[in-house]
């Protein structure tokens, strides 16, 4: 079987490039990078033009109708020119939960609006627990009249919250630590009594925060879904949250060596290129040698997100552990390659390592992943 793409699929990575060459070059990701917002409005305005927002969304909400291969490919690109948009978020993670879990009103509503661009949305779900399972998702959804639910406590590592327009927070409607006490709340980032902290990492093109819930008043009509039933909903979003690091990682590696070889060929040191010292060759050829194989595998677990369910949350979980581990080894071999200058703010390499870094632990670990890997094949 070809795990390969199709052409219209190698037309729109190719669109992409292109794009995101004019847009994102290296100097529009760093001054992104350097402003306290973490965000440029002309960059997500130009990216919604293409059409991104709305790619996974039907064509009869506005959006483009693709499929999660198809937005791998794009996060493929993106991955590589380390854009600074809300993408991942809201693009294929909110909008993942929207099409799984909404209500047929509740799909009129947002749909068209993400697909456009006129809003974003991101997921708030992880706790201090640092749990990925049901017991994980303790932030408790207090009902204080019959038409209001109340939330107290916080979310952590949520992706790109200041400019999101809402936030789809999962929390526990029913005590106990089971999946069928687990529900999706709609809660816009201007409610009262929600609270903002940025969050501290190495990586700057991609902000995560803290959002801290004090009392806060959410009407009922802002579940998402069903009460009690959005764990099935949640672990199919970690699922395509896994391909879509996976993608991420798998173009952040390319990227990371091309710019090492390209540095090794007008480098000298003793007279010649660094490129032709057999160190230097070693290391490109290694990275090569990890990148290349994973890209099929990529693509594999892309494509079983919608083709073969069954197969779907082992192919997720082998792709985040091998593209962790790629990224980081890669990013790291180019960063040596560079030598000296490649461990400075003026060279933009270290972006790239610190993305690798950060897409390693995002959404577990790799050890965390060929864990899972090993009980959902039964060993």
């Amino acid at each position: 079987m070809d795990f390969g793409l199709t052409d219209d699929q190698r037309l729109l990575a190719e669109a992409a490039r292109q794009f995101l060459a004019g847009e994102s070059t290296p100097q529009a990701v760093r001054r992104i990078a350097e402003d306290p917002q973490g965000f440029s409005p002309e960059l997500n305005r130009r990216i919604a033009e293409q059409g991104w927002p709305g790619l996974l969304i039907p064509e009869a909400y506005g959006g483009l109708g693709l499929g999660i291969l198809d937005a791998a490919v794009i996060l493929t690109e993106l991955g590589r020119a380390l854009t600074p948009a809300p993408f991942l978020s809201s693009g294929v993670l909110a909008t993942t939960l929207f099409l799984s879990a909404a209500t047929a009103a509740q799909r009129r509503a947002w749909l068209p609006r993400l697909a456009s661009g006129e809003v974003t949305a991101t997921v708030a779900w992880l706790e201090d627990s640092e749990r990925f399972d049901p017991a994980g998702i303790k932030l408790p959804a207090r009902k204080a009249r019959s038409d209001q639910i109340r939330l107290s406590g916080a979310k952590l590592f949520v992706l790109d919250a200041q400019v999101a327009d809402v936030l789809i927070v999962a929390v526990r409607s029913k005590r106990g630590v089971g999946p069928d006490g687990v529900s999706l709340l709609l809660v816009p980032r201007d409610t009262p009594n929600l609270e903002l902290t940025p969050l501290p990492t190495i990586d700057r093109t991609r902000r995560a925060y803290e959002v801290r819930f004090d009392d806060v008043a959410v009407p009922r009509s802002h579940l998402l879904g069903g009460e009690g039933k959005a764990w099935k909903h949640l672990a199919r979003m970690f699922d395509v949250a896994c391909v879509a690091i996976a993608a991420e990682s798998q173009g952040g590696a390319e990227r990371a060596l091309e710019m090492a070889v390209e540095y090794a060929k007008v480098r000298e040191q003793f007279g010649r290129a660094i490129g032709s010292f057999q160190a230097v060759k070693h290391m490109a050829a290694e990275s090569f040698a990890d990148i290349e194989p994973s890209r099929s595998l990529l693509w594999y677990a892309a494509w079983a997100q919608q083709a073969i369910p069954k197969d779907a949350s082992r192919a997720a979980s082998m792709a985040k552990a091998r593209l962790g581990d790629v990224y980081s080894r890669v990013a790291n071999r180019a960063v040596q390659m560079h030598g000296g200058i490649g461990f400075t703010w003026e060279h933009d390499i270290h972006f790239w390592f610190k993305r690798a870094k950060v897409n390693e632990l995002s959404f577990g670990t790799p050890t965390w992943h060929r864990e899972r890997v090993a009980q959902l094949s039964g060993w």
